[in-house]
């Protein structure tokens, strides 16, 4: 009997031992404390950063959040709505320090630049899968920052681009010598034209098929001026076909202006500059043929040019003239490399209005912008250089140093 009692006895104990520690093992986690959302600073709006305080991190696996659905949500997710919506999963000591920022937060309905009235709660997962009961933040808004702390960088390069430009600028009015490369393209100028004049035939000048809207339009009239100026002087007929009547007027203007500047008023010749048509190969085929009809020694492509540079081109070769052409469309300028004997490629076209006038403001400019093309250069290379060390070394202070480089150009 006693050894029946002392059996039984032994077997209720180790059911509550095992009972008991079933019961530890699967004991509820802490639950967070101190849960406090704030509005992410120098942010564009719909963000939120998340503290909150957590227990020892061996009790706990991570951290559940959830926020409150907004009425908007509610009504449109009725009959089934849900007071909380699941927004994230997040170490739990994101919260600690900076905190967890919650980002793509719906707007306001009222306000887009902002979000609603928003309540998130915060539990833990232990590391045996119970979740703690979830603790409540303070109601919060994210709205939009003037200053937007991702755009330091894009601030930063503009500040010292256009603090170059304007450096460059100020040194060259006050007399400093400003040096650009030299151009083959533009110091031909004057070979093309003179020998148009020695032959005794037109020079033809084509201002793109673009509107004066167009950046490359006004560049080839700025051109256009130079080579008026210098066909006047040495008393050569300059022929301009345009193919929009704005242009044209441009183009006149420019030109009489240039004959004026020559000090040779009389020798302009109106009719010379024309308007032929809108129509993109109407244009093209009577430049063309007006290339085989007057044989000019002498012809100028200069703006924008798409299907028909080839065609102009290769006409112009034909009928034995020096050509000169500029373009900053990619895709035409293999065409005139190939049939041209002189090509302005992409910027050198936009910088030879500041090439040819040797005007200090425009040269200053030039100068800035390659002072600036500079700083980007040595921008790359670093990031290129961080990132490589990081790749060799992702945990160590490289890759720190990498990741606040991107995060500070925007990356």
């Amino acid at each position: 009997m006693m050894n029946a009692l002392a059996l039984r006895w032994a077997f209720r104990t180790m059911a509550a031992a095992m009972l008991s520690a079933n019961a530890g093992a699967l004991a509820m986690p802490p639950a967070p404390t101190n849960v406090v959302a704030t509005d992410r600073p120098g942010d564009g709006g719909g963000a939120v950063m998340l503290q909150w305080t957590a227990p020892a991190p061996s009790e706990v696996k991570e951290a559940r959040i959830e926020r409150s659905a907004t009425a908007a949500e509610l009504k449109a997710s009725a009959p089934n709505s849900a007071a909380w919506i699941s927004v994230a999963s997040a170490p739990t000591l994101a919260g600690e320090g900076l905190g967890f920022e919650i980002t793509d937060l719906p707007p306001s309905a009222a306000n887009k630049s902002s979000t609603d009235q928003l309540v998130f709660r915060v539990a833990f997962l232990g590391t045996d899968g119970e979740m703690s009961a979830f603790t409540d933040s303070n109601t919060v808004v994210g709205v939009a920052n003037i200053f937007l702390a991702k755009k330091l960088g894009l601030a930063v390069s503009l500040v010292l681009v256009c603090g170059s430009v304007i450096l460059w600028i100020l040194l060259a009015r006050a007399g400093r010598s400003v040096k650009i490369r030299r151009i083959a393209a533009l110091d031909a100028v004057d070979e093309a034209i003179g020998r148009a004049t020695e032959m005794g035939r037109p020079v033809l000048f084509v201002p793109g098929i673009q509107d004066m809207t167009d950046i490359q339009t006004v560049a080839g009239v700025t051109i256009l001026g130079r080579v008026a100026k210098t066909a006047a002087e040495y008393d050569a007929t300059l022929e301009v076909p345009t193919c929009r009547s704005i242009v044209m007027s441009a183009c006149r203007d420019t030109v009489q202006a240039a004959h004026f500047g020559a000090g040779r008023p009389e020798t302009y010749r109106e009719a010379n500059i024309n308007y032929i048509t809108d129509e993109q190969f109407g244009y093209v085929a009577y430049v063309a043929g007006r290339m085989v009809r007057e044989k000019p020694a002498a012809c100028f492509y200069m703006g924008a040019f798409y299907a028909e540079s080839l065609v102009l081109a290769e006409n112009g070769n034909a009928v034995g003239a020096i050509q000169i052409a500029g373009t900053a469309e990619p895709s035409q300028l293999p065409f005139f490399v190939a049939a041209c004997d002189y090509t302005l490629i992409g910027e050198e076209f936009l910088a030879a209005s500041a090439y040819l006038s040797g005007e200090r403001d425009q040269l200053g400019s030039i100068k800035g912008q390659d002072l600036g093309k500079l700083i980007a250069v040595m921008v790359i290379l670093v990031g290129c250089v961080l990132a490589t060390v990081a790749a060799f070394a992702p945990e160590g202070a490289s890759a720190r140093a990498s990741a606040a480089f991107q995060n500070f150009l925007g990356g």
